[in-house]
C-alpha cells in the first residue's frame, strides 16, 4: 500500500502555511509556513520531491481544485514565493473555478501526468463536484461528529497578525485531521479503485473517479474494444462523438409494445405522442392525472403517486406487495434495442455483455460493483452535453418507455378487484391486495414481463407507513426496514443529518409502539438532536442575544434547540427590488438554540418541546 499523506494549505496576503500527517502516525505533523516571519517555501519544495520519489500519494478534499495547482506553481517556481505571490495564484485558481466558460474554469487544472505527486481527492470521489451532491468539509465535521466544528478564523483577504498566524496554523491542522478522519470513513472506496488499477492498469485517474464516472469510463473502454469510435479528433484535440437535435419528436419515444386500455393514461400517451421539445430537462413536470382516486405525476424524471397519511398492514386476508424493475435502465435499452444514434447498433451488443458478465460475480465483489456502475452511468450521461452518450432522443426513449410502461402494468393490475396502489414510482409499484389474488397478481407480472422484455422483483411487507409520496417507512417479512424521505437517517455524506433524533424516534413509536416524549426525553445521544446550519460568505449567522444585541457567529454552525437560549437569524444580501434591506430571517422560528461547534458549549437543557413537535409530524395523523 503506498505511504499515504493528507495536507491541506490556506492563503493570505502575508501569510501561507502548509499543514501536513501521515494516514498512520497522525501526531506526526509537518508544516510550513512562508510568511514575514519565515520562508519555508525551498524546504517545503524539497519535502514534496521526497514524496515524489517514495511514489507516495497525498489526500485532501478539493485539492485537484485548490490545493495542488497551487503547490504546483509553487514547485514550478522552486519554492522562491512571497505569500502575496501565492495568495494572488490562490484567488485566480478560485475566480477560474467559479467561471461558466470552459476555457477558464480549467485555466488552472494540472492534468495527471504533470502532477509532481500523485494526488487522491477525497471531493471527487465522492462527487462532492455535482452541484446537487456539493459539500464543504464543514459539513462532513458534523457528519462526523467531531468535537470540534471550526470555520475559516479571519475572511479572506485579512492581514494577518503574528498571533493570528499561530490560530491559522491550529486551524490548518484541524482541517488536516478532519480530511484524516473522512478519509478512514472512505477506505473501501480507496480499495476499490485500486483494485481497478490492478485489473484496467493506472492510465486513467481512477483514484479521483467518482462512481458514476467510473462506470462511465468502463462502458467507454467496453465500446472502444468494441471497435465503437468514441472521439473525432483534429489539430485542436479530441473531441466527444455525440447526436445533437435541434428538437425531439415524443411520438419516437413510446414503445411499440404500449397499449394503454384507460381514458386517464391513455390521454396522457396521446398528448406526449404529439409534442415536440427541443430540451430534455423539466418539459413535461406539470403532466398530472387522476386514475382511481389517486394523482399520477408524469415528468422526465419518471411516473410519480401516492397515497398520504396512511398505514397499511399485511394480516391473513390482506398483503402488501412491492414490485420493481431490476435494473431498469440498463434491461430498457437492451430489451427496446435503444442506443444514441452515433455509437450506433452494436451499442445494445456491448450493453447486453456488461449486464451478462455482471451476473458472473457474486454481489460485494469489485467485479460485480464495477461493472454495475458500468450499467447505471449510461442513461445519465446521455443527457450530458460534454459526454460521449449524449443523445437525447436516448435519454426520452428510456425515461418514457419506463414510465408508461409502469402506467400499463398499474391498469392490469387495478383490474384485480380489491387491489390498491399505494405508490407508484420510476421503477415501480407498491400496492395491497386480497391474498387470494395473489395467483392473478403473478399471472399478470408474469405476462407484462414477457410483453416488455423487463424482469421484476418482488418483496413482501409487514407493515406501511406513507406520509406522503417522498416520506415512508416500510417493514419487511423478515424484519429488516425500508426507510425514504423523512423517516432515513442512514444518510449519505452529502445529505443533512441534522436533528436524526427525529426519524429514529418516529421509527421506534411506529414500527414499536414507543411513547414519544418519553422515547424523546430518555434519548441518549446528545449529537442526534443537533442540527446543521450553512449560509455563504455573502450573508452571516447571528445570534440575537437579547434587547437587539446580535453577535456574529462562524457561517457553518451547529446547535440544537434548548431552553434558555438565544434566537438564530440568518442575514441575507438585499434583493434588486429592495437594494439598501438586508433580510432578517429567523431559523426555527418560534424556539431558543444552543450553539455547540465545541461539544462542551451544549450545556443547556434541551427543549425537548420541540423535538417532540417534530416527531408527532411524522407519527401523528396516520390512518
Amino acid at each position: 500500500m503506498p505511504h499515504r499523506l493528507i495536507y491541506d494549505i490556506e492563503t493570505y496576503p502575508n501569510c501561507f502555511t502548509f499543514t501536513a500527517v501521515p494516514k498512520d502516525l497522525p501526531w506526526l505533523v509537518t508544516t510550513f509556513e512562508i510568511s514575514a516571519r519565515k520562508h519555508e517555501g525551498v524546504k517545503l519544495v524539497e519535502f514534496l520531491f521526497k514524496l515524489y520519489e517514495q511514489d507516495a500519494q497525498m489526500v485532501g478534499f478539493n485539492n485537484l481544485g485548490f490545493d495542488y495547482p497551487v503547490i504546483h506553481r509553487l514547485l514550478a517556481a522552486g519554492g522562491k514565493l512571497t505569500a502575496g505571490q501565492i495568495y494572488d495564484i490562490a484567488m485566480a485558481i478560485i475566480r477560474a473555478g467559479a467561471d461558466d466558460n470552459d476555457d477558464n474554469r480549467f485555466a488552472y487544472t494540472v492534468w495527471p501526468s504533470d502532477r509532481k505527486v500523485q494526488q487522491i481527492d477525497l471531493f471527487k470521489i465522492h462527487h462532492f463536484d455535482n452541484k446537487a451532491r456539493m459539500t464543504s468539509l464543514k459539513a462532513i465535521e458534523f457528519v462526523l461528529r467531531a468535537e470540534t466544528i471550526q470555520d475559516l478564523p479571519f475572511p479572506v483577504g485579512t492581514m494577518l497578525s503574528s498571533r493570528q498566524m499561530d490560530e491559522l496554523l491550529a486551524y490548518n491542522l484541524h482541517d488536516v485531521l478532519m480530511t484524516r478522519e473522512f478519509l478512514l470513513k472512505s477506505e473501501a472506496m480507496l480499495e476499490f479503485r485500486q483494485g481497478l488499477i490492478v485489473r484496467y492498469g493506472d492510465k486513467k485517474d481512477w483514484f479521483n473517479f467518482s462512481d458514476v464516472k467510473i462506470g462511465k469510463e468502463l462502458f467507454q473502454m467496453r465500446l472502444e474494444e468494441a471497435e465503437i469510435p468514441l472521439y473525432d479528433y483534429s489539430r485542436h484535440g479530441r473531441t466527444p462523438r455525440q447526436t445533437r437535435r435541434p428538437e425531439i419528436a415524443m411520438e419516437a419515444c413510446l414503445p411499440s409494445y404500449l397499449r394503454l386500455e384507460s381514458r386517464e393514461f391513455s390521454s396522457v400517451a396521446h398528448w406526449l405522442s404529439r409534442q415536440r421539445i427541443t430540451e430534455t430537462k423539466g418539459v413535461f413536470n406539470d403532466l398530472k392525472v387522476g386514475y382511481r382516486g389517486l394523482a399520477y405525476k408524469f415528468g422526465t424524471g419518471g411516473i410519480h403517486a401516492s397515497v398520504s397519511n396512511r398505514v397499511f398492514v399485511s394480516d391473513q386476508e390482506r398483503v402488501i406487495v412491492d414490485i420493481d424493475v431490476a435494473g431498469m435502465y440498463p434491461s430498457i435499452a437492451i430489451a427496446n434495442g435503444y442506443y444514441p444514434e452515433h455509437l450506433g447498433p452494436k451499442f445494445v451488443e456491448v450493453y447486453r455483455e456488461i449486464v451478462a458478465e455482471r451476473a458472473k460475480y457474486p454481489k460485494g465483489t469489485a467485479e460485480n460493483a464495477a461493472l454495475k456502475l458500468a450499467g447505471n452511468g449510461v442513461y445519465g450521461a446521455s443527457s450530458d452535453p460534454y459526454s460521449v452518450f449524449f443523445d437525447p432522443l436516448f435519454t426520452m426513449k428510456i425515461t418514457l418507455t419506463g414510465q408508461l410502461s409502469i402506467a400499463m402494468l398499474i391498469e392490469h393490475l387495478t383490474a384485480i378487484e380489491g387491489l390498491e396502489v399505494i405508490q407508484a414510482n420510476t421503477d415501480g409499484i407498491t400496492c395491497q391486495l386480497n391474498r387470494s389474488d395473489l395467483t392473478s397478481f403473478d399471472h399478470i407480472t408474469r405476462q407484462w414481463e414477457t410483453t416488455t422484455g423487463l424482469t421484476l422483483e418482488r418483496a413482501i411487507y409487514n407493515r406501511m407507513f406513507v406520509a406522503d409520496v417522498n416520506s415512508y417507512l416500510a417493514e419487511y417479512e423478515d424484519g429488516k426496514v425500508k426507510r425514504i424521505g423523512r423517516y432515513e437517517y442512514n444518510l449519505e455524506w452529502h445529505q443533512d443529518h441534522s436533528a436524526l433524533v427525529v426519524p429514529k424516534v418516529a421509527e421506534l413509536v411506529l414500527l414499536r409502539g414507543a411513547p414519544i416524549r418519553e422515547t424523546v426525553e430518555t434519548w441518549p445521544e446528545l449529537l442526534d438532536f443537533m442540527i446543521r446550519i450553512k449560509v455563504p460568505r455573502s450573508s452571516k449567522l447571528v445570534l440575537d442575544r437579547s434587547m437587539g444585541a446580535l453577535e456574529q457567529i462562524q457561517n457553518t454552525t451547529r446547535y440544537y434547540v434548548a431552553q434558555g437560549g438565544f434566537g438564530l437569524i440568518k442575514i441575507m444580501p438585499p434583493l434588486a427590488k429592495t437594494p439598501t434591506h438586508w433580510r432578517h430571517i429567523r431559523q426555527q422560528a418560534g424556539w431558543r438554540v444552543c450553539v455547540a461547534n465545541n461539544i462542551n458549549d451544549a450545556t443547556l437543557p434541551i427543549d425537548y418541546d420541540f423535538y417532540v413537535q417534530e416527531v408527532e409530524k411524522l407519527t401523528l395523523g396516520m390512518h
